[in-house]
């Protein structure tokens, strides 16, 4: 590592509840240099206490208190072994930014709830940590959401011509990044979370490795204009979604209950392509490119579909930018908590709907 190089670690656990995502970043001025990567699965009890948040409950306070607690360790643990395989001590480390976990997001109520204890956390690595990334927004009039289109505009911007980045975790979100325009961004819908839910409850895995489960299934034309008939698609930007709005009971109340179920995971993989797509638009005379990220961009009949559904531009995944697809987001805390202790903001008001740029993140120091 050179001498004006600073460390900072990245912590994502999105809403596919699937695992910890880390990165180690050296930063030399503001491009980001990935230093190390780390994937640490979510233990089942995690998962299943978090899904169980996502509706209130009785002793819920309690319940998210000691979820929180548990992901704190969970944390801990994947920086641990973060540094280990990349061969650095905690002394080296600036901060972490740690996302934490998302359980409501009611961005209309004036809240959205990321559980973590970064105290604890900090405690446990010795390393200074920054959480709590959406409130500021929020306070100033925001949905707290997406924030990393600020991070993508840093590292993918090119003059020369349009770019949108696409992240497919358990919400696909994009970031339009326009020669001579402002950046743009918004959450465009469900991405993994109705595939993932689907396939879960009909065959027990997690997600539907490559699309093949749906590549088995045909669309269902009615079904799907149904699912694209919810409100949030005919929303103009900025706006933001979650489980709140797409979740198996939406799912459910769409349904006639003779439907095969691979056509009814074909159809949730049209609905998030075409969420994707409708929501880029036509394409500039001289092309585009969209570069995918997070877990959806290894769904290789995603991946064709959107290509398919929009023509005039080039899909990629946003390794050919130099960035692996699975470390978009976590690389981006890491850059936000960067920014944070530089007190620089991290959002974009034009994207998020806030009243102005603000410092976003809480310090939490070792």
């Amino acid at each position: 590592m050179s001498a004006n190089e600073e460390l900072f670690i990245g912590l994502m656990s999105g809403t596919s509840l699937d695992g910890v995502d880390a990165a180690l970043v050296a930063f030399s001025h503001d491009m980001p240099r990935v230093v190390a990567t780390h994937y640490l699965p979510y233990p089942e009890a995690i998962r299943q206490s978090a899904l169980a948040l996502q509706q209130p409950a009785k002793n819920e306070l309690h319940d998210a208190a000691m979820l929180s607690q548990a992901l704190a360790r969970l944390y801990a643990r994947s920086v641990a072994e973060l540094l280990l395989h990349a061969g650095q001590s905690a002394q080296s480390v600036r901060a972490i930014g740690c996302h934490g976990q998302t359980i409501r997001h009611q961005p209309g109520e004036g809240y959205s709830i990321q559980l973590n204890q970064p105290a604890l956390l900090a405690e446990q690595t010795g390393i200074s940590v920054v959480a709590d990334f959406r409130s500021r927004d929020i306070a100033a009039g925001g949905h707290g959401a997406p924030l990393v289109p600020a991070f993508h505009e840093a590292v993918f911007r090119d003059e020369a011509k349009r770019r949108v980045i696409v992240n497919i975790g358990g919400i696909a979100n994009l970031t339009d990044l326009s020669p001579g325009k402002p950046t743009g961004g918004f959450d465009c819908g469900p991405g993994n979370m109705l595939m993932d839910a689907w396939i879960a409850e009909h065959t027990g895995e997690r997600f539907d490795q490559g699309g093949a489960w749906a590549r088995s299934g045909r669309v269902i034309p009615k079904l799907l204009e149904a699912l694209h008939g919810h409100p949030f698609f005919s929303k103009t930007p900025p706006k933001s979604c979650g489980r709140e709005e797409f979740n198996l009971d939406f799912l459910r109340a769409n349904l006639q209950g003779d439907e095969r179920a691979e056509d009814v995971q074909r159809t949730l993989l049209e609905l998030t392509a075409m969420g994707i797509a409708g929501s880029i638009g036509s394409a500039p005379s001289r092309g585009g490119e969209i570069f995918l990220c997070g877990g959806g961009a290894h769904n290789t009949l995603l991946m064709e579909r959107i290509s398919e559904l929009t023509q005039a531009y080039a899909v990629k995944k946003t390794d050919d930018c130099g960035i692996g697809a699975d470390w978009v987001e976590a690389i981006a805390f890491a850059w936000l908590a960067r920014q944070c202790l530089q007190c620089a903001p991290g959002n974009l008001p034009q994207v998020t709907g806030a009243t102005g740029r603000r410092i976003l993140g809480a310090i939490y120091q070792a």
